[in-house]
């Protein structure tokens, strides 16, 4: 059995944003396995069925980013999982944008919702799927930054890494996180992007 947990923030006014690239993730491996996100349990938007021959999970903790931790380590204890059978998908600022770096265990970095993950189980050795947003301009504060929009000139190139994410997270399910990685990590160049956006968004932090 495999666990597959996608950070974000619930609401609408949150979707689609940077910082839930988790929950679209989450939405994508939904969609394609035919695993419906339907009831509210462990505070966390659930989805159970099967991927291939493995029992999975999809999770989306329903908490907010900064508190994903307590989603999470109810999650882990109720199906009494082990570290390397629960995959975690962010956003990070610090990758370009539409990279993809996958790994089997790390730190928190910068991201608060993994801040909370690792702070609260007192684990940091289990997987991980990062789609990169790209840093903020210049002017930018981060949590608007995190809480913004892809402006269209971007829309692509994410949508092609978020559906990289969800591939990468059916072959850590199918056949194990060396081939995710071997598969998925990023090696080509990033497109650019632009020096700045239009205008910050003005809203409550929750990154």
């Amino acid at each position: 059995m495999k666990i597959i947990v996608g950070l974000g923030n619930p609401g609408e006014k949150y979707a689609r944003t940077r910082h839930n690239v988790g929950f679209d993730v989450v939405e994508i491996l939904s969609e394609r396995n035919r695993i419906p996100l339907g009831r509210v349990r462990l505070k966390c938007l659930l989805g159970e069925g099967r991927l291939g021959a493995e029992r999975v999970v999809l999770a989306q903790p329903q908490t907010f980013m900064n508190l994903s931790g307590e989603a999470v380590v109810q999650l882990v204890n109720w199906y009494k999982m082990e570290p390397q059978d629960v995959l975690v998908i962010y956003d990070d600022v610090d990758l370009p944008l539409g990279h993809v770096r996958i790994r089997k265990n790390g730190s928190a970095g910068t991201h608060n919702g993994m801040k909370s993950v690792i702070g609260l189980w007192g684990e940091d050795g289990f997987p991980r799927i990062r789609v990169g947003v790209g840093g903020k301009p210049q002017g930018w504060d981060l949590a608007d930054y995190v809480l913004s929009h892809y402006p269209k000139e971007e829309q692509e190139t994410i949508s092609e890494a978020y559906t990289n994410a969800a591939r990468a997270a059916e072959v850590f399910v199918t056949r194990g996180i060396e081939d995710a990685m071997r598969e998925y990590n990023t090696r080509k160049p990033p497109k650019p992007q632009k020096e700045a956006l239009d205008k910050p968004m003005n809203g409550e932090v929750n990154g």
